[in-house]
This record gives C-alpha cells, sequence and structure tokens, in this order.
C-alpha cells in the first residue's frame, strides 16, 4: 500500500505548488498596482486635457485674433485739416473764452505743430480741451497751426477694472476708421464729457451712441468695430510704444503723463487751464522758428553784392511782402 495522496502532493511537489501559488499572488498584486497607476495617470491626463481645452477656448481666439490697425491716422494721431470746420465741432460744448490781445504777432514761414496726447479718462486732457480748443481752431482756420490728437491709456487703471482709457482710445480708432469726418468731433465729445476717475466710465454701448451722436454716417460699422473691441490691442501697442521710445518729431522728448503738449516739438509745461500762457508760448516757439530760417537770408543779401541806395527800400521789406500765416490768442 503507497503512501500517496492525489490531493495533498509530498515533497518537491508541495514546495513547487507553493512557489507557484506565490508567483501567481505576486503577478496580481502587480496587476492590481499597475491598473491603480494606470488609472491615477488617466485621471491626471483628463485633468491636464480640461485645463488646456479650458485656456485654448478663452486665449486661443485672443491669440488667433488679428491686430487690426485704424486707417486714417498719422503717427497715430487724429489730424486736424484746415478747412475742417472745427470752429463749429467745439462751439457748442465750450463756454466763450477770452484771452487778452497779445500786440506780438509770429509770422512763420510755415504752420506751427501742435500735437496733443490725451487720455480719456485724464482730467488735465480735459482741462486743456475745454480752456484751449477754440483758439486752437481758430489758429487752425487761419491757417498758422497744423494740429493732432494722439489717444494713449495711461489710466487703464483707473476704472475699476473695466478698463475704460483703452477702451476709449480704441472707440476714437472705430471712428476714425469707419466715420474719419467725425473723429475730431468724437475725440472733443470724450474729453469735454468724461466719465470721473475711479468710475466704471462708458460701455462700449454708450461710446458707440456717442460717436452717434456727433454724427458718425456708418453707425453700424462704428458700432460694431467699438463693441468688438477691434482696435483695443492698437491702443495698448501704441501707448507702450510711446513710454518706450522719444516721440516723433522731438529731440528726446518722453511721454511722462496726459495731456502732454508738444509745439514744434517742444513741450508745454505751463498752466492747462489758462490759454494766454499757452498762446504766448506757441507764439514764443513759432517766433524763434521763423526768425531761424529768416535771419540767413537777411544776413546773405548786403554781403553777396552792393546795392544802390534807391533800391535798398524796395529789397529789405522783401519778408513782408508774402502774406504768411499769423499767429495771436484768440479774443
Amino acid at each position: 500500500m503507497t503512501n500517496e495522496n492525489p490531493i495533498v502532493p509530498a515533497g518537491s511537489e508541495r514546495r513547487d505548488a507553493v512557489r507557484e501559488k506565490a508567483q501567481q499572488v505576486k503577478a496580481r498584486q502587480r496587476r492590481a498596482k499597475a491598473l491603480r497607476r494606470g488609472g491615477i495617470a488617466l485621471v491626471a491626463v483628463a485633468g491636464v486635457a480640461a485645463i488646456a481645452f479650458a485656456v485654448t477656448s478663452v486665449v486661443m481666439p485672443t491669440l488667433s485674433k488679428p491686430v487690426l490697425s485704424p486707417a486714417n491716422l498719422d503717427q497715430d494721431g487724429i489730424s486736424v485739416e484746415q478747412d475742417d470746420d472745427l470752429s463749429s465741432m467745439v462751439a457748442s460744448s465750450l463756454s466763450a473764452t477770452t484771452v487778452e490781445p497779445d500786440e506780438a504777432r509770429a509770422a512763420t514761414t510755415s504752420a506751427v505743430s501742435i500735437r496733443v496726447y490725451v487720455d480719456y479718462l485724464s482730467e488735465g486732457s480735459a482741462e486743456f480741451e475745454q480752456t484751449n480748443a477754440s483758439q486752437i481752431a481758430e489758429w487752425v482756420g487761419q491757417g498758422a497751426a497744423e494740429l493732432s490728437y494722439h489717444p494713449v491709456a495711461l489710466l487703464t487703471a483707473k476704472s475699476n477694472g473695466t478698463k475704460y482709457s483703452l477702451r476709449a482710445a480704441g472707440a476714437v480708432a472705430c471712428v476714425s476708421t469707419h466715420a474719419p469726418e467725425t473723429a475730431i468731433a468724437f475725440n472733443h465729445e470724450l474729453l469735454v464729457d468724461q466719465p470721473s476717475v475711479d468710475t466704471d466710465g462708458y460701455t462700449d454701448g454708450e461710446l458707440a451712441s456717442r460717436a452717434a451722436a456727433v454724427g458718425a454716417d456708418d453707425t453700424k460699422a462704428v458700432r460694431e468695430c467699438i463693441e468688438n473691441e477691434d482696435f483695443v490691442t492698437w491702443a495698448s501697442d501704441t501707448t507702450q510704444r510711446v513710454l518706450e521710445e522719444p516721440l516723433p518729431g522731438t529731440d528726446g522728448v518722453e511721454l511722462t503723463g496726459a495731456p502732454m503738449i508738444l509745439v514744434n516739438g517742444r513741450a508745454y509745461t505751463g498752466a492747462l487751464d489758462d490759454p494766454a500762457e499757452f498762446a504766448q508760448f506757441v507764439l514764443t516757439v513759432s517766433s524763434e522758428a521763423y526768425y531761424s530760417t529768416a535771419e540767413p537770408t537777411e544776413s546773405a543779401e548786403p554781403t553777396e553784392e552792393p546795392v544802390p541806395a534807391e533800391t535798398e527800400p524796395t529789397e529789405e521789406p522783401a519778408p513782408t511782402e508774402e502774406p504768411a500765416p499769423t499767429l495771436t490768442p484768440a479774443e
């Protein structure tokens, strides 16, 4: 009779069975661990994918949206032409400004250049426009001055997060592009009737309505441009550029705030609410420009060729024979 039991293996067979069973248990444990790791990895991947989708949905439309450039601007500014009826644009909203007459008149060989950098939330920009627009309009009408306004957004953080300065500058660019005949009137409207600092400012819809109110013809295109904020990125880029580089046409003058008024490239640092002081500054700058160009021609004439005394009176008044634009403070 044998001692073999088919159920309980003996000797080495039992050890082999135990070893095999242990290996099976380890294999199941490895598979379970691998599955757990795989599940964690899948959850992590799903989370990253969800975040990536959210970021892509928000950011990519902005990144893929082309940066549009407005039309009808000169060095990012709105230029006022001599035949523009600027006086009528400003007369309805400005009270009469009296400036004491100045006996000095500055004859200019060319019109003096006046460039005004404005922020539509800047109280100083509003103050300068309110008190000086009338006399500047008169100079432009006489052909004695060239005027341009350059929107910048320096007070973007001062409107409770609505970025009003940036949106207003973009709105002016919209009007310049789609209704250029009313760009100056719109610029003037936003300056003299501006919201207060640390308020929300006007909404995009309200900006579009104001553009229509000043006479913009293509109101649909203007409204869509403003409400879609087509030129907000342009306004941001322009502001950044003028803060990093000297202003065009100047001897290294940098933008330090708004308003900044440049007369023939020289910064005006006087009172913003004193039109007489500003007029005197313009007269001084234009006089210097005139004499700096006139003196060489006057000094050259006598040394080139002596002339009889009777002919001298006909040559010396030569500078006054040709009419030139004049700058005088508005009364």
